[in-house]
């Protein structure tokens, strides 16, 4: 059993304050939305989750069957999607998860790989070089990558972006199955992504 615990986060750059004393505890199948006006720091806050980012004040902690994660450990429990996250134009969609794979060190093969690509509906696209997919593909593509180890802390930073009907019920169900597996935050301010969610944290009060 996974457990995150968010405990007093704040974070200022220099004199700018973005958000200050953070408090929340998730458990296996919940959903928490993280709302707020545009640059109130809903992507920063996931990135301090995920570990690339230290905060000003507070701590975050991750257990697994009741045992403390250490921070150098926290990599393999956790998958992250965001507008930030960089693909390879050169790879075709296949070859980027091989990628992926490769450089998290996740224990996969093609067929695992192709299995995920499956899932997010991209499998007429997966041997197409990445840089002739659309915006909304490559969302789907940026999707499959944060699956690839089965997290059970999966961070998605404004999820439905560039995505068509077919690839919002693409990401319901990965929402919907990661209940089985642990826990889903979602950074956004559209309505449909924060109804997912059974918490909300709003930064902007």
């Amino acid at each position: 059993m996974f457990t995150l615990n968010v405990s007093g986060i704040g974070k200022h750059y220099g004199e700018t304050l973005l958000f200050k004393n953070i408090s929340f505890q998730l458990n296996q199948g919940d959903v928490l939305a993280v709302a707020g006006w545009n640059g109130s720091g809903k992507s920063t806050l996931l990135r301090i989750i995920a570990g690339l980012v230290k905060p000003s004040a507070g701590q975050v902690e991750m257990f697994f069957n009741k045992e403390p994660i250490p921070r150098e450990s926290r990599r393999g429990f956790v998958g992250m999607v965001a507008p930030a996250l960089s693909l390879y134009d050169e790879l075709t969609g296949l070859e980027n998860m091989e990628f992926f794979c490769r450089v998290r060190g996740v224990a996969c093969n093609r067929n695992d790989c192709l299995d995920i690509i499956d899932r997010v509906r991209l499998t007429e696209h997966a041997t197409k070089m990445c840089r002739d997919y659309s915006s909304g593909l490559k969302q789907r593509l940026k999707l499959a990558q944060a699956l690839l180890h089965k997290p059970p802390l999966l961070l998605l930073d404004e999820p439905g972006c560039n995505l068509d009907s077919q690839g919002i019920k693409v990401v319901e169900e990965i929402i919907s199955n990661q209940r089985q597996l642990g826990m889903t935050v979602i950074a956004s301010n559209e309505k449909r992504e924060v109804g997912y969610a059974g918490k909300v944290v709003n930064l902007s009060e």
